[in-house]
């Protein structure tokens, strides 16, 4: 009941999906020993010019790096309403949001991004099996579509790349 009034508060929903709360990515046995040789570098790096607190957001890395390995992401639902989106637990009206892009580049990227206005940073919503046309046309009623942007933004690129 209380879910039916947020989704009234919102407005009509217009599209949704469920999504991943993150990517995971699969990684073989070369993948975590090229890690692990990189870790006791920058390990014995930070040592060496006695930069404690490095040593300890490297090991920060390495455990969040392992426990993101060993277990599932959830899966969040994701909507596009009258009023905003929806993201998980979060709701981002139309005003808090600046412009969207979509990069549509199968099988690797296929992903919609908002750009919220302050200092709030870029979300990444994948899109799945989502009809990108379809999600351009609905949101192309509230929001400017940031046109210029024509390839995924570079950390998401390398985050790919180094399956982190």
């Amino acid at each position: 009941m209380a879910e039916e009034k947020k989704q009234t508060d919102r407005g009509s929903l217009l599209l949704n999906w469920r999504i991943p709360e993150y990517e995971k990515y699969e990684r073989g046995k070369s993948w975590y020993i090229w890690a692990g040789i990189a870790f006791g570098l920058l390990v014995v790096y930070a040592i060496y010019t006695l930069n404690f607190l490095f040593v300890v957001i490297l090991i920060l890395a390495a455990v969040i790096t392992v426990l993101r390995s060993i277990s599932e992401p959830d899966e969040v639902d994701f909507g596009i309403f009258e009023d905003g989106v929806g993201v998980g637990g979060k709701f981002y009206t139309w005003k808090d949001v600046d412009k969207f892009y979509i990069i549509y580049e199968p099988p690797d990227v296929k992903n919609l991004y908002f750009n919220p206005n302050g200092l709030r940073s870029r979300i990444s919503v994948p899109l799945l099996d989502q009809n990108p046309l379809k999600v351009r046309e609905v949101l192309l009623k509230y929001l400017i579509e940031d046109t210029d942007q024509e390839h995924e933004p570079l950390s998401e690129s390398y985050s790919r790349f180094l399956k982190i």
